[in-house]
């Protein structure tokens, strides 16, 4: 296997685990951040972002697997599986560190106007 194939395949996993916290906050209609519209991306700019990133993230596994040789997976697979858990493991700790995406619920409905 080549080295750019393993690094496709690491960022393919990368791109699928960043689609779900966004497909997330668009099914739940709540904000979270893109680089498309900043901390207070609507829920349908995260469908967006989360649609594009695993779209993206799924062609580039695809580029990477290749045509199938065998019908079972070679150690791309766990290049993929290697950057979900990176991806996931930091996004995590990030968050929880830094607290991007959340922050403290007064009961009280934000205002439009900031």
């Amino acid at each position: 296997m080549r080295g750019n194939q393993r690094w496709t395949s690491l960022l393919s996993g990368v791109l699928v685990a960043n689609s779900a916290p966004h497909l997330a906050s668009a099914v739940t209609g709540r904000r979270h951040l893109t680089p498309l519209a900043g901390r207070e991306s609507s829920p349908a700019v995260n469908g967006a972002w989360g649609v594009a990133n695993l779209a993206g993230g799924l062609l580039l596994l695809r580029r990477a697997a290749g045509a199938p040789s065998s019908l079972r997976w070679d150690e791309r697979l766990h290049w993929f599986e290697a950057g979900v858990a990176v991806f996931s493991v930091w996004m995590a700790g990030s968050e929880r560190a830094l607290r991007i995406n959340t922050g403290v619920e007064t009961g009280r409905p934000r205002s439009s106007r900031g």
